[in-house]
């Protein structure tokens, strides 16, 4: 690990009871997460337009405040398929492994009929539960209002309150909907100061994948009968990571030792 990574640091997320409105209120200062991301593109040499890099912040701050939103045992990953520009955003997380992290497939990109977004969440000892739905603009924090009015079957509404803090509020049973309706940065910015609350609990994330070359070694597995076909000739071949997009070099050798030990 670089000198840089090392300075990894948590987000500190506050899910908060806004008594006599019955609105669930996860709040967070996301600078943290964001500084970790950037570091990774930094040491994997990936640069986004600053049209797809804004929207990919605001998808791993929708899905963080998501995760605290939502029992501890869960993982989630989401994945949103555009027509324009024509790419896939992908995050994942985890409340019990403490970690988001997520990236941007702009080449050999599908293109669909119109866009949607995937969201697959699974719980230890149970079935994975999947949705689809169909999200009308490219505003990724627009997505989640969209994923919990049809997925959650309860308003959700998260919002950008500038300087990398974010807030999402989560509409519960008896919720006051005028009020919720209502909401807007301005006055999600002095909700503590307004409302009557209550601290229910505080979680951490932090950007970090976990990934490593033997953890992407398993999709070279198709190459075992035919490794000359895989290398043509090359000393080695760079292996991607499918959830933060790192690059590892695979040699004959480490492809080799693998197989002989799996």
């Amino acid at each position: 690990m670089s000198e840089i990574s090392l300075q990894e640091e948590f987000t500190k997320f506050e899910s908060i009871f806004v008594r006599h409105r019955n609105v669930l209120m996860v709040q967070a200062d996301l600078s943290p997460i964001f500084t970790d991301y950037y570091v990774h593109l930094m040491e994997q040499k990936i640069k986004y337009s600053p049209e797809l890099d804004r929207q990919m912040k605001d998808f791993l701050a929708a899905l963080s405040l998501h995760l605290v939103a939502r029992p501890w045992a869960e993982t989630t990953a989401w994945t949103a398929n555009l027509r324009a520009p024509r790419v896939n955003f992908f995050v994942t997380g985890s409340c019990t492994h403490e970690l988001i992290t997520g990236r941007l497939f702009t080449e050999d990109v599908r293109e669909p009929d119109r866009n949607l977004l995937y969201s697959q969440t699974t719980v230890p000892g149970k079935k994975p539960r999947v949705s689809t739905i169909e999200v009308e603009d490219n505003n990724p924090l627009q997505w989640l209002d969209h994923y919990y009015e049809q997925s959650e079957q309860r308003p959700g509404k998260c919002l950008d309150l500038g300087e990398d803090q974010y807030v999402l509020f989560a509409a519960q049973p008896g919720y006051d909907q005028e009020w919720f309706d209502s909401l807007d940065a301005k006055i999600a910015k002095d909700v503590l100061k307004t409302e009557e609350t209550k601290l229910l609990e505080t979680r951490k994330l932090r950007f970090h994948c976990g990934c490593s070359v033997e953890k992407v070694l398993p999709a070279l597995g198709v190459w075992a009968s035919k490794p000359d076909e895989l290398f043509q000739g090359a000393e080695q071949v760079t292996v991607q990571c499918p959830r933060c997009a790192s690059n590892y070099l695979i040699t004959p050798a480490i492809l080799q030792k693998y197989l002989e030990e799996s």
